[in-house]
């Protein structure tokens, strides 16, 4: 079977390019299916995969200067970005029809619609890495009610062309499949962890009074409302820690958010690790603030880890994830009191954090990365035949 997965590039940190990476080496290596990968707007010169990628992986770079658009004021740049639009078209229906795949797949974030347009013999796949009701959303954005009109037109002609043209699209929840009831078909595939378990419960005694968080300082994952938790929480435990891990466009407000709150010896900013294992290892509890998740793959990981967690019921993914009172807790959505609350319960109670560690562990093996492959198998075996 020949697979031609899209993407915008893979020298970014993230979820959606890590779980890719990792999932078209499976099925190269595993499978023995002939897949390629094109980046459309990654130079590989000056910008290298961030993830391992399989040998047996070809990856094509278009190399199309998407960013230098923005070197132009308006309207030339509208000319500009039109201009590279047509480039972006061009090269990639010319590449796709040279590699002839059985199975073109594209994001549901980055030109979906330029991907299931393309003329070709492919059964047309569109991976949906975020909730959809937040895709190209003006959530957490200051643009100008001009710019707001014009995403508002082009975010439903654009996800109008993609239920026209696509054969199938697989989310990672049931609320976002249903998001996307109009298409012909939709599949809920979760994502999965290759992380490897803990080989014993003891790697994470009590004595560890350190909260964990992890992902991109942008609005979606809410950790300026994580500030705000730490400030009720912290005084009562001044010996707890919490450390988040990221790097994004707010860096610097959360830093002044956390001097604000007067958390500067109690919460910390680090940049992302390679290591990042050796981190959950080195902490009792994890929490996930975020206003929206396509999914929230550090959840698997730090369930992987054997953590307890306390989220935000945010569309989509947490409460799919996390079993309330089990695992971990899960919050009303917002709710920033109920969330430090809990919080609270689990930071004051060894045995109860025990428990959920256990739990979690248990949990975790329905994303053994062997199962949720095999449901990718499945698939498309399925659309081909």
């Amino acid at each position: 079977m020949k697979i031609v997965y899209v993407i915008d590039s893979l020298a970014s940190k993230g979820g959606a390019e890590r779980i890719l990476s990792e999932k078209m080496s499976y099925m190269a290596e595993r499978y023995d299916y002939d897949v390629s990968v094109v980046t459309c707007y990654q130079d590989p010169v000056r910008q290298a995969n961030v993830y391992p990628l399989s040998d047996k992986v070809k990856q094509v770079n278009l190399n199309i200067p998407y960013y230098s658009q923005y070197r132009y004021g308006y309207p030339l740049r509208l000319w500009k970005k039109w201009q590279l639009y047509q480039q972006l078209k061009h090269q990639l229906a010319a590449t796709v029809h040279s590699i002839d795949p059985d199975i073109l797949v594209g994001l549901g974030y980055f030109q979906a619609d330029v991907v299931t347009a393309i003329r070709c013999r492919a059964v047309k796949v569109v991976e949906a890495h975020e909730a959809r009701c937040f895709s190209m959303s003006d959530q957490g954005l200051q643009r100008s009610w001009l710019s707001r009109l014009y995403m508002r037109y082009y975010r439903s002609h654009y996800f109008r062309n993609v239920e026209r043209q696509t054969d199938d699209v697989v989310t990672l929840t049931t609320g976002d499949a249903y998001e996307w009831r109009r298409v012909k078909r939709v599949e809920v595939i979760p994502n999965f962890t290759m992380m490897p378990q803990p080989s014993s419960l003891s790697l994470h005694p009590s004595d560890k009074k350190r909260v964990m968080a992890v992902g991109r300082l942008e609005w979606q994952k809410g950790f300026d409302r994580l500030i705000d938790i730490w400030a009720m929480v912290a005084p009562r435990h001044p010996d707890w820690q919490l450390d988040i891990f990221g790097s994004g466009t707010m860096a610097a407000t959360l830093q002044q958010l956390i001097a604000g709150h007067g958390l500067m010896h109690s919460a910390k900013i680090h940049p992302f690790t390679n290591h990042i294992q050796e981190e959950y290892l080195k902490s009792s509890l994890f929490v996930l603030p975020s206003r929206f998740e396509g999914f929230g793959l550090v959840l698997l990981e730090a369930m992987q880890s054997g953590l307890p967690c306390v989220v935000f019921d945010c569309p989509y993914g947490p409460g799919d994830v996390v079993a309330d009172g089990q695992s971990g807790f899960v919050v009303k959505d917002g709710d920033t009191s109920a969330f430090a609350a809990r919080l609270e319960q689990l930071m004051s109670d060894d045995d109860l954090r025990q428990r959920f560690s256990e739990r979690s562990l248990e949990r975790v093996r329905q994303y053994d990365v062997h199962a949720v492959m095999q449901q990718w198998k499945e698939l498309f075996e399925a659309l081909c035949h």
